[in-house]
């Protein structure tokens, strides 16, 4: 089967969830195609359902310094690096990514989640804001994110205000 026609099979899987499908066209492959780019790209969805996250990070990152344009990459790199590293280093690369994609909600985003997570609840609030002024679909999400519980709670739990004399 030509090359096309098994990457068109591995997308329509991957829409169907069929992540074991997706991986088996890409495994028909001859030899040396699997480092195509296009196919690296359906790799890093096969891997990241597959949650096989120390295999999708070196995907990422090579698919990050082929194309460091693409805004997703750089997510998909700090995502994985997250899941199989630590989630400073996951910040580390958003931070990176940011320079080039200042305007990516995502980024901002992800940005004010590990904040949270590190405890800097201001730097959270002005990372999330950032987001959904970029894509207000991004309040819906902060409404949910388990990474933002603490904002949320502290939104609830506003500190005591002093007295008037």
């Amino acid at each position: 089967m030509n090359r096309r026609w098994l990457l068109s099979h591995a997308r329509g899987y991957l829409e169907l969830g069929l992540v074991d499908e997706a991986a088996a066209e890409l495994a028909l492959l001859p030899a040396g195609q699997s480092d195509d780019t296009e196919v690296m790209g359906i790799q890093a969805l096969i891997l990241r359902e597959q949650s096989r996250w120390i295999e999708l990070r070196a995907t990422a990152a090579e698919l990050t310094r082929r194309q460091p344009e693409l805004a997703d990459w750089w997510i998909t790199l700090a995502y994985a690096t997250r899941r199989a590293v630590s989630l400073l280093e996951a910040e580390a690369i958003l931070r990176e990514a940011e320079l080039q994609h200042p305007k990516e909600p995502t980024i901002q985003f992800n940005l004010g989640c590990y904040a949270c997570q590190r405890g800097d609840l201001a730097e959270a609030r002005r990372r999330v804001d950032a987001a959904i002024a970029l894509d207000a679909h991004f309040l819906a999400a902060a409404a949910t994110d388990p990474d933002l519980a603490a904002l949320r709670t502290k939104a609830k739990n506003p500190p005591d205000c002093p007295s008037t004399p």
